[in-house]
């Protein structure tokens, strides 16, 4: 007997059947429950010489820009530096797979996948030195700002793909983000918005263990950041950041599948923030030194070193050649950032609107009623 033929039983009047059904089949959208590694596996016996060859180069230069960087901020000229160190694979990887009409939208931490891509060592520190609004012209060099709000470049990573696609564009966004990016709406409502859209975008989550100083245990209790791709319907790949081999590989898949118009994908890479957080950061009061040493041992350019080395296709003259030619990197850093930069105090208008509005052209008047008369008293 069903409850609308009880006796006395008030009318039951079901509602319509729910509209719900499986948008796509979940399966496939799953990351792979370990992440995916090349070096040291039986993947490895396809790796391309010259690229692997390429890519230690750029690590061996990354690492040397990173403590580059780093003692020009103790020297007092950069204001801050996050470094990257440790992390060189997935910037390096980030750097190389893009083609010139793609575009690079990096956060704080990613002046090395900028620099990886082409843009000069210098300019992609300007904006930590606090010389410029940006040391480089995004257009010209389709690599957005270093973007120092959390997460806030995703959406704008999604807008511009987006935009690309309905254009008939060929043009692919790779967004950069840390894992304590993911705790920001920003990072949700770009996902979203990049599944529904099928925007041609790609999200590398670099997961460094870190959100400054809160581990990732207490900011998601998701088996992976990963399988946060899952509830947005697109695919999540979780890859061991430190293999530099499997970030170009999953990278490169992941660009040309939004290439070919799959959508975008969301990428995992795991691997650890070595040094502190900034200069600013003391990094022993919530983490050992046993947990550092630890990753040290899984360090980028040791794996890909010691891989190249046994498969004969790296000797002492080409890690010799790679180390030389990251010190002359080093060398050139050094002198142009120890040039004082000329500036000129009338750009703080530059840049800040496409038409100044009249309260900064009231601010622009007085600037420079201010160092003319600074300039006269001088004289």
């Amino acid at each position: 007997m069903t409850i609308q033929e009880m006796p006395g039983s008030t009318a039951y009047r079901p509602s319509p059947p729910p509209a719900w059904k499986p948008r796509t089949d979940p399966a496939p959208l799953l990351p792979d429950p370990e992440p995916y590694r090349v070096l040291g596996t039986g993947a490895a016996a396809g790796i391309d010489p010259v690229l692997m060859r390429r890519l230690y180069a750029e690590l061996v230069r990354g690492r040397r820009y990173n403590a580059q960087a780093t003692a020009l901020t103790r020297q007092g000229r950069l204001a801050v530096y996050p470094s990257s160190t440790g992390q060189e694979a997935c910037e390096v990887a980030a750097g190389l797979v893009l083609r010139e009409q793609d575009w690079l939208f990096p956060s704080y931490r990613d002046t090395l996948a900028a620099v990886a891509r082409g843009l000069d060592p210098v300019q992609a520190l300007t904006l930590l030195r606090g010389d410029w609004h940006t040391g480089y012209d995004p257009r010209e060099t389709r690599t957005a700002p270093l973007c120092t709000p959390l997460a806030t470049q995703l959406p704008h990573a999604v807008g511009l793909a987006h935009a690309a696609r309905l254009k008939g564009d060929d043009v692919v966004a790779l967004a950069m983000v840390g894992d304590g990016g993911t705790s920001e709406g920003d990072f949700h409502e770009a996902l979203n918005f990049a599944a529904v859209w099928q925007a041609p975008v790609v999200f590398l989550v670099q997961n460094n263990g870190f959100a400054i100083s809160v581990p990732l245990a207490k900011q998601t209790a998701a088996p992976s950041l990963a399988h946060k791709a899952v509830g947005y319907g697109m695919p999540g790949r979780l890859v061991d950041g430190n293999d530099a081999a499997a970030m170009h590989e999953v990278l490169t898949e992941a660009v040309e599948r939004a290439r070919r118009g799959g959508g975008p994908t969301l990428i995992e890479a795991v691997t650890y923030r070595v040094e502190a957080h900034t200069n600013a950061d003391d990094a022993t009061r919530y983490r050992g030194d046993a947990e550092v040493e630890a990753w040290r041992d899984h360090d980028p350019i040791a794996l890909l070193e010691r891989e190249l080395t046994e498969r004969g296709m790296l000797d002492e003259d080409g890690v010799r050649e790679a180390r030389e030619a990251a010190e002359t990197m080093a060398a050139d850093l050094r002198a142009r950032m120890n040039a004082d930069p000329v500036l000129d105090p009338m750009d703080l208008f530059t840049h800040v609107y496409a038409e100044r509005t009249a309260q900064l052209r009231e601010q622009e008047a007085q600037l420079r009623a201010e160092l003319e008369a600074e300039a006269e008293a001088g004289r």
